[in-house]
C-alpha cells in the first residue's frame, strides 16, 4: 500500500493540532498503527490530553517548541524524538516563529475516541 501526501486532506484533532493521516487502518488498510504529520502554528498549542490505549512516538521535523509530558516540561526541536506512553498527559506549544511540524506514529492507530481532554 502507498499514499501520496498531496492527496491527503488535513483535519483538526480533538487536541487542536492540524493532522494529515499519512497511513491509517480506517482509510488505507494497514492493520495496527497509524502515521500522521502534525503541525502546530507559531504561538499556538495543543490542549492537554492523554490517550488511554495508544502509545505515541513524535519525531520533530521542523521548528521548535515546548513539550509537556506528564510532570515534565522540556524544549523540543527538529531532530528530537519523544515517546508518550499510554495514559500520559501531554501537550505541545510552538514557541518559535515558524510551524512546529512532527511525524506521529501511534500504536494502536489514532482514534478520536481514545483522546481524553484534560
Amino acid at each position: 500500500m502507498r499514499t501520496r501526501y498531496a492527496e491527503i486532506e488535513p483535519f483538526i484533532t480533538r487536541d487542536g493540532s492540524r493532522i494529515r493521516e499519512l497511513m491509517h487502518p480506517d482509510t488505507h488498510g494497514n492493520r495496527r498503527q497509524s502515521l500522521a504529520e502534525a503541525t502546530v502554528a507559531p504561538g499556538a498549542s495543543t490542549l492537554l490530553h492523554r490517550h488511554r490505549a495508544t502509545e505515541e512516538i513524535y519525531y520533530f521535523t521542523h521548528g521548535a517548541g515546548l513539550m509537556t509530558l506528564g510532570t515534565e516540561r522540556f524544549a523540543v526541536r527538529a531532530g528530537d524524538t519523544v515517546c508518550i506512553p499510554p495514559g500520559t498527559p501531554h501537550r505541545l506549544e510552538n514557541t518559535g516563529e515558524e510551524a512546529l511540524v512532527l511525524l506521529c506514529a501511534c500504536a494502536p492507530a489514532y482514534s478520536h475516541d481514545d483522546t481524553e481532554l484534560l
